[in-house]
């Protein structure tokens, strides 16, 4: 087995808000290893975000602090290092793709100097290197004439372009690990599986670690060795992909993976829907989250929240009823 690069163990991050201090990701724990795809799965305000930005120390201040728990990376608690020690590592040692593009690139600035101003800050060369090392990863990405994209703005690319951008200037110093959120959101599916393949070419050619976060089972399927699936803030499952796929047993996730359209289903029938919305964090259910869009609940469930139970040494599963469903 790899070694591991990140563990994330026990994390607590909370939010202050208007109407009261909300617990975004609760006691969630995790391991990323060397050379693999760790793959975060769950509907939107499941807190699969929440964790990266967590990992990342780029929490909205003074709103989103970390209260619990340790995020390893190379032995070192990310949770624990300075303002100037976490300058250091993002970019350089641990870089991520943002959910949006066109947010994430600054309007008001060229490619070209979005692109460079990483080198700049992490490595010790001169603009003119700088310039030629931005050039050649946008050729690395995918993007025509790079040279010409240097010196043009953001709004000027396709969605699909802008997006290689973002991930060339992730990757342009190296890192161990690639937090890549949502890549492929609001690209339509030739340009999604151009991405995806993009970043396996990545990663095999450096060696890198990634942590891919997306709602698209699918995806998943493709990818990711690993999968943890969240629900409200918490670790619903995680476990291999094979765990999950051949044996899922969360209800949650059964529930996910019933609803992915299939094209050979004989006869052609209605597709599946998990029934009801996430709980807002300021209203969470006393008992298992799930439990007032589960199936298989029963008064149990309702009263007091399970705990992390294992189905083999690989595969963990939160949920009183695992065993019986």
């Amino acid at each position: 087995m790899n070694h591991a690069l990140l563990e994330v163990d026990h994390l607590v991050t909370e939010f202050d808000t208007d109407e009261g201090r909300v617990r975004a990701v609760d006691d969630i724990s995790f391991v990323a290893r060397e050379g693999e795809t760790l793959g975060i799965v769950g509907e939107s305000g499941c807190g699969k975000s929440v964790t990266a930005l967590s990992i990342m120390r780029l929490l909205p201040q003074p709103m989103g602090q970390v209260v619990g728990g340790q995020v390893l990376f190379n032995g070192n608690n990310l949770a624990q290092c300075s303002l100037q020690e976490m300058e250091k590592i993002r970019g350089a040692e641990i870089s991520m793709v943002f959910q949006e593009p066109m947010t994430a690139l600054n309007p008001v600035h060229t490619i070209g100097k979005q692109l460079t101003e990483v080198l700049l800050l992490h490595k010790s060369i001169s603009v003119q290197q700088a310039i030629k090392e931005s050039v050649a990863m946008l050729d690395r990405v995918g993007i025509p004439s790079p040279d010409i994209r240097m010196t043009e703005y953001p709004h000027q690319l396709s969605g699909g372009m802008r997006q290689r951008v973002v991930i060339a200037i992730a990757l342009a110093c190296k890192p161990s690990l690639l937090i890549a959120d949502e890549p492929t959101t609001a690209l339509d599916v030739t340009i999604q599986a151009q991405i995806l393949e993009l970043i396996k070419e990545l990663q095999t050619e450096m060696g890198m670690s990634v942590i891919l976060i997306t709602h698209d089972l699918g995806v998943i399927a493709e990818v990711c060795q690993q999968v943890v699936v969240m629900y409200a803030g918490k670790v619903a499952e995680k476990g291999s992909v094979f765990d999950l796929f051949d044996n899922p047993q969360h209800p949650y996730t059964r529930g996910l993976l019933e609803s992915i359209p299939r094209l050979d289903s004989i006869p052609k029938s209605k597709l599946n829907t998990i029934e009801g919305m996430v709980p807002g964090l300021l209203d969470l259910p006393a008992g298992c989250r799930f439990a007032n869009r589960c199936p298989i609940v029963d008064e149990q469930c309702k009263i007091s929240p399970p705990l992390i139970d294992h189905v083999s040494e690989s595969h963990q599963v939160s949920c009183f009823r695992w065993q019986k469903s």
